[in-house]
C-alpha cells in the first residue's frame, strides 16, 4: 500500500532554525503543518566520536507527492551537513483530520 500522506520528523540544532524551517515549509505549500518540539537531548556516533547535543525536533505533515521539493527545501535551510530527515507513512488516523490534510 502506498501512503497518501508522510509524517516526516526532522531535527535542528535551536528553536530559531526549527521554526524558519516550519514556518517555510508550511508557507511554501510543501507541508501541511509542522509541529516543534523543544528540549529534546541527542546522543549520536560522528565521525567516529559520541557525541551530545540538545536540538529541536520538528514534525512536519505532508503528502507523499510532495517529499522531494520538501526534502531539498529542508536540506536548503538547515544548518546541519547531514540533517536528520526521515519520512514514515501515515497508514491511519483521525478521518477528520486526514481530510482536512487532503484540502490544504
Amino acid at each position: 500500500m502506498t501512503a497518501e500522506f508522510l509524517s516526516v520528523f526532522v531535527t535542528a540544532p535551536s528553536y530559531g532554525e526549527a521554526e524558519k524551517i516550519a514556518r517555510s515549509v508550511v508557507t511554501e505549500n510543501l507541508a501541511a503543518c509542522a509541529n516543534i518540539l523543544s528540549g529534546a537531548q541527542s546522543i549520536y556516533r560522528w565521525r567516529g566520536k559520541v557525541e551530545q547535543a540538545a536540538e529541536c525536533v520538528i514534525f512536519i505533515k505532508c503528502a507523499a507527492t510532495q517529499f522531494d521539493a520538501l526534502q531539498a527545501r529542508i536540506r536548503d535551510l538547515h544548518s546541519y551537513e547531514c540533517p536528520c530527515i526521515v519520512a514514515t507513512p501515515i497508514v491511519a488516523g483521525n478521518a477528520d483530520y486526514l481530510n482536512w490534510l487532503r484540502g490544504v
